[in-house]
């Protein structure tokens, strides 16, 4: 496992202004190995109209084709925001042993009521097989998604 999960967070806190800048939300995630980053992802949903293409759905898919293979048991997912149902299911499915994420939704902006991806773990009789990590450098990720959204609204 990485000693130093900021550096790997702040790597994935170079994909969201992509996504951003593309016209999408500005979330972005690296899949790691050990010390080596073998995917990234960014949101696409609005400039590839897959409502799928999430930054951690696109960075599990990269890391298929880039390793030739889907089963990522033991490596560790750096996300910016705390991932959706759909997304947490796919790490949850492919194996993936750590989430590290950074910011979280404000308790007012949750659309998804009291998800949270450790209540989705649980109810999925996965606990202690995904380990999940927060507190990364939350201010620098809501940075991020505030610039974004000062951005859409301005």
């Amino acid at each position: 496992m990485p000693s130093d999960h900021n550096t790997y967070l702040h790597r994935a806190i170079e994909e969201p202004e992509k996504a951003g800048a593309e016209g999408n939300a500005a979330i972005g995630s690296v899949i790691v190995n050990g010390d080596q980053v073998v995917a990234r992802g960014r949101n696409l949903v609005t400039t590839t109209h897959d409502a799928t293409a999430h930054a951690e759905t696109v960075a599990i898919r990269e890391a298929g084709e880039a390793l030739g293979h889907v089963e990522l048991s033991g490596y560790i997912l750096y996300t910016t925001f705390e991932p959706c149902s759909m997304c947490c299911g796919a790490i949850m499915a492919r194996g993936i042993g750590t989430l590290v994420m950074g910011a979280r939704p404000e308790p007012s902006d949750r659309r998804l009521g009291e998800y949270t991806v450790e209540k989705l773990i649980e109810l999925a009789g996965r606990s202690g097989e995904v380990d999940v990590v927060t507190g990364v450098m939350v201010s620098e990720c809501l940075a991020v998604r505030h610039k974004w959204e000062a951005d859409r609204a301005g």
